[in-house]
């Protein structure tokens, strides 16, 4: 039996916590529990899947990026509509939606892919393939 089950959450420390959960639940993620008060407080946000985004506040005197940290990568049904929608909730672009065929994978494999950054920097991905 393997000591592993499944993905469970990815945890990141915000700088305008509301504004951070705001920006995750306009894009479908749920709210499954939340605990603390002020700059202790915690939420954990459904991706859809039971994969989980924790979100802790007090993250404005904790600007560097950990660089072994790429990316968050979202599976979504329209990469067009979910790199809009963040866009809107006030994501910045790195990348608009784009579609991608690395010619080495074994498989191939063709994706349609997005790239926006978060209310605190992270960088987020929306992926689907096709």
């Amino acid at each position: 039996m393997s000591a592993v089950k499944g993905f469970h959450h990815v945890a990141l420390r915000a700088k305008d916590f509301d504004s951070s959960v705001a920006f995750y639940k306009a894009l479908g993620l749920t709210e499954c529990v939340r605990w603390g008060e002020g700059d202790g407080r915690a939420v954990m946000l459904d991706m859809g899947d039971g994969g989980r985004i924790e979100i802790f506040a007090r993250g404005e005197d904790r600007d560097r990026v950990d660089e072994r940290f790429l990316h968050l990568a979202f599976a979504v049904h329209d990469v067009d509509a979910a790199y809009e929608t963040a866009v809107k909730a006030g994501a910045s672009t790195k990348y608009e939606p784009y579609e991608a065929s690395p010619p080495d994978a074994v498989p191939p494999i063709r994706m349609r892919v997005a790239f926006v950054y978060g209310p605190d920097g992270e960088l987020l991905e929306f992926f689907k393939e096709l």
